[in-house]
């Protein structure tokens, strides 16, 4: 009986062109729905333990958003910037087993028409932007401009975020990167989307707080390929596409897609902000200066420009395997873009309409026994790399008990 005949793997698409239809192709323990971070990690867990496990991606490479692709002996971040930080031990030696990290910090700088300032806020801002030398002056300057203000009860983000640090931080390097990420103005904006906003009165331009800050020589893509090896991956395979074939593969399923099209928005759909990239390779050693500039001006389309050479180089710009000086650089504008389905969702919104429509999606995947949502798609939450690391092992271990 050709329909319930086992097969291996590679005769599936000659099958397919035959129109012949196999219930179970093979049988797996898990089947994995994305080989990014949280996906990569359940597989390689789950094969330690002597399970048997099949990864599918719809795109034609592994490692999801934190997937880099070395374009002349510069590592690009295909995906938007990752910086890996963390203050948990446990997770920093976790991912150094699959790579050697460099000791780059995270240090943007923020653009607003041609003035540059450091970011996060700190003494160094505040000098550029007050003159102010001390601490004590830079906190007098930002109170006077809140008292001056007002503002008791913010009605909206504009007025939450003035009552936080004041107008002249608030207008240079809030408002306009504000309202293009959200594709909204800031009066238009709930307050509680800034519920804070980091003030250092220190000369540092440490972006991150965390004891441990780096990004793997040789960049991501090889953590993950390590992760799945000896693992059978389809890549170029959209679940969705293939569920017929898939769904009944595997005795379960770690999705970590959307969440809301598993269950076919049966509820409608969550709300995501998505990206656009526009990448160009130059023929300059140094286009910027910087990994990261923030542009913060409204008028400019994108949010930041990255210079993806910047994240590994540090002191010895432009050097490059063998100590060759690389004379190229290679930038990505990025841009904050409306999602709809058959785009890219990288931000989920999480305000009290989105979140409540996730906990009827999370309502039905708690009596759901054959999947595991995971990621911020399928958990419907953004999560820095170390907690992609420390929700996927939490559900290694309640899963594989």
């Amino acid at each position: 009986n050709t329909n319930k005949k086992l097969i291996m793997k590679g005769d599936y698409d000659y099958l397919k062109l035959l129109n012949i239809s196999c219930v179970r192709i093979m049988k797996y323990d898990y089947l994995i729905v994305g080989s990014g971070l949280f996906g990569a990690i359940f597989a390689y867990e789950a094969n330690k333990k002597g399970k048997k496990v099949l990864v599918v991606d719809k795109r034609p490479n592994v490692g999801g958003n934190i997937y880099t692709e070395n374009i002349d002996g510069i590592n690009v971040h295909k995906y938007g910037a990752h910086i890996f930080h963390t203050s948990n031990k446990e997770i920093w030696d976790y991912i150094n087993q699959f790579a050697e990290f460099n000791r780059y910090t995270n240090a943007p700088v923020a653009r607003y028409k041609n003035e540059l300032y450091n970011m996060p806020f700190n003494m160094n801002t505040f000098n550029k932007l007050w003159g102010v030398v001390t601490p004590e002056e830079a906190k007098q300057k930002i109170e006077k401009e809140k008292n001056e203000a007002g503002i008791k009860e913010p009605k909206n983000l504009e007025e939450q975020a003035i009552s936080l640090v004041g107008k002249t931080i608030y207008e240079k390097l809030v408002k306009g990167y504000t309202e293009k990420q959200w594709g909204k103005r800031a009066t238009e904006l709930p307050s509680f989307i800034i519920k804070r906003l980091p003030v250092r009165f220190i000369y540092d331009n440490n972006y991150f707080n965390d004891i441990y800050q780096g990004i793997p020589i040789g960049g991501y893509t090889q953590i993950i390929e390590k992760m799945l090896d000896g693992i059978e991956v389809r890549l170029s395979c959209d679940y969705f596409e293939n569920k017929e074939e898939l769904e009944n593969i595997a005795e379960k399923i770690i999705f970590t897609g959307p969440i809301d099209k598993y269950y076919g928005y049966k509820f409608g759909e969550l709300e995501y902000r998505s990206l656009r990239f526009e990448t160009e390779e130059l023929d300059v050693e140094n286009y910027q200066g910087n990994a990261v500039v923030n542009y913060t001006e409204y008028e400019v389309p994108y949010t930041r420009i990255i210079e993806h050479k910047h994240f590994e180089y540090g002191p010895s710009l432009g050097k490059i395997a063998g100590g060759k000086t690389a004379q190229k650089t290679i930038i990505t504008k990025e841009y904050p873009d409306k999602w709809i389905q058959g785009k890219e969702p990288y931000y989920t919104m999480n305000d009290e309409k989105n979140t409540s429509l996730y906990s009827k999606y999370k309502e039905l995947a708690d009596k759901d026994s054959k999947v595991i949502f995971g990621g911020r798609l399928g958990q419907y939450k953004y999560f820095d790399m170390d907690k992609v690391i420390i929700e996927a092992l939490k559900c290694v271990k309640e899963e594989l008990k």
